[in-house]
């Protein structure tokens, strides 16, 4: 009975953020879509790959014919912050856990997912991820194919505008940190102003768009934690 409602909480909790990506997902599908991904391919990339903005890099450099070492270490560092949080989560797994629990939670962890999950109290109990896991997974995963099939059903001037609304959301996600953040603002200036001059200058310019991509994102940050390191205080908020 105790496993039922573990995993019952779970899919309770789990059901407002399926419902969230499947609208952030659409989205994605449409973009997916531009560059020719069918629905299945879309569907099974999400299934396989919960991550908004690596995604996003994922298609972007797919449709710009990148490499696949491009691919491969854009992905990575676009998906960075996840090892840091399965780093936390594992100060809450039981010592006796299995190992197959673990490397499950270790390949679903997202934002919204970890949020729940470290909120609980005590030990991890696998029953509730696996529930939390059981919506949102088909949530993301749909909200692709679903996003491809009405990309390629809708108007061309209809699918063009929905296509905007990924980026809207990559808006809202560094937007109110970078109102809060000086540090933070600089480096978004920055990364604008260096994505700029990579586009005009013209040796610059020759340096294909997953190599770029690879060279901002950690130049920039690299050098924003070697200029303003987090305080302990800060980091502990």
């Amino acid at each position: 009975m105790k496993a039922k409602s573990a995993f019952l909480e779970g899919v309770r909790d789990g059901i407002p953020i399926a419902l969230g990506y499947f609208a952030v997902s659409f989205s994605l599908g449409i973009a997916a879509k531009s560059i020719g991904i069918t629905a299945f391919q879309g569907a099974l990339a999400s299934f396989l790959c919960m991550a908004s903005a690596g995604q996003y890099a994922l298609f972007s450099l797919i449709g710009a014919a990148a490499s696949l070492w491009e691919v491969a270490l854009v992905t990575l560092i676009t998906n960075a912050r996840y090892f840091l949080m399965s780093c936390a989560l594992s100060q809450k797994i039981d010592p006796q856990m299995k190992n197959y629990h673990r490397f499950i939670f270790g390949a679903v962890v997202t934002d919204e997912i970890f949020g729940i999950t470290v909120a609980r109290p005590g030990y991890l109990d696998p029953r509730y991820n696996y529930g939390a896991m059981a919506v949102t997974m088909p949530g993301w995963a749909s909200g692709t194919a679903l996003g491809i099939i009405m990309g390629t059903l809708l108007p061309a001037r209809l699918v063009s505008a929905l296509s905007v609304a990924l980026f809207g959301m990559f808006i809202a996600v560094f937007i109110p940190p970078a109102k809060k953040d000086k540090v933070i603002m600089g480096c978004v200036a920055v990364s604008f102003a260096a994505s700029l001059l990579f586009d005009i200058v013209p040796f610059l310019a020759k340096i294909s768009a997953g190599t770029r991509t690879i060279l901002l994102t950690v130049v920039i940050s690299a050098a924003a934690a070697a200029l303003f390191p987090a305080k302990e205080a800060e980091i502990n908020e």
